[in-house]
């Protein structure tokens, strides 16, 4: 059987997949981790599904943060921000502030292109007024996405580079210091096929509203892959959704235009245990993402 037909198993049933992948956890056994309430949910829109959990370390600050992004196929059904809660308690607890932000996805209104764009865009610069009121230091801000996550973790650090008339730009974009992007793909267009194995059915085209010849403009907008080099700092963990060769060319064309990639290749890290801060796949990628926080 094909490793991507397994996982695609196992995120929709939530059934243990063979001991050949060391996969251990469902998307539900994600969920159910423990996590500290958070110090605040806000909105940073009108729709029900535009807030995000900010947690704050005990201490003064101000704290660097961690924008984090939960996966799910880009499509609603799959996974929401809970699928990331445990991840930002532990990285909270380790002194990072953490903004997990829920967004619409394929199959609510609003969802796909440009509204989960813009989600993630106006997710991140709310952390601008966030920072009126808790101990935030915007110089220090992360992304971390898992999964589709990781997609718009690195699309988030692109943001800027995109033209001043792209409806998913925003007018002033807050600035991200370094990307982590836990096993998810870095371009998307390329994920087109392989998409229907790993969640059971296409979800780029939905998610753009068109195929890359249909929208070619569009594609070179949402890519953090065509708009390299990011002029930050990224790291990529690569597991069951982004294989070691996507990695690596990855971080070969990164480094063409003067950008530093990191590369991590968990032990025994299936696709949900590596943001399991439990279990040893899961600490070692959140040290990973701690490497990632910028010094003062």
């Amino acid at each position: 059987m094909k490793r991507a037909t397994v996982l695609v198993a196992f995120v929709l049933a939530g059934a243990m997949a063979p001991a050949a992948l060391a996969q251990t956890m469902s998307p539900r056994d994600v969920d159910a981790l423990p996590a500290s309430a958070p110090k605040a949910v806000e909105s940073y829109g009108p729709g029900a599904m535009q807030i995000g959990e900010l947690r704050i370390p005990k201490g003064k600050g101000p704290f660097p943060v961690a924008i984090v992004i939960h996966g799910g196929c880009w499509t609603k059904g799959f996974a929401q921000m809970r699928n990331t809660a445990a991840l930002a308690d532990a990285l909270t607890r380790d002194g990072v502030a953490t903004w997990n932000i829920e967004y619409r996805q394929v199959g609510e209104a609003g969802g796909g292109w440009p509204g989960t764009f813009q989600d993630w865009a106006a997710a991140a610069d709310h952390l601008k007024a966030l920072s009126r009121k808790y101990p935030l230091d915007l110089s220090r801000v992360i992304t971390v996405g898992h999964s589709a996550g990781a997609h718009a973790a690195l699309w988030l650090a692109a943001r800027a580079t995109l033209p001043a008339t792209s409806p998913i730009r925003g007018a002033a974009p807050l600035s991200v210091r370094a990307a982590v992007a836990v096993d998810g793909p870095g371009d998307i267009a390329p994920f087109i096929g392989f998409d229907a194995e790993v969640c059971g059915k296409p979800v780029i085209v939905p998610l753009m509203g068109a195929t890359p010849a249909e929208a070619p403009e569009r594609y070179r907008e949402a890519s953090p892959f065509a708009r390299l080099p990011l002029h930050v700092p990224q790291y990529l963990v690569s597991s069951e959704v982004l294989s070691a060769e996507a990695a690596e060319n990855y971080r070969k064309t990164a480094a063409k235009g003067g950008d530093t990639v990191t590369v991590l290749a968990p032990r025994n890290g299936g696709h949900f245990d590596i943001i399991a801060p439990g279990t040893p796949p899961g600490a070692e990628v959140k040290a990973f993402i701690e490497k990632a926080i910028p010094a003062k």
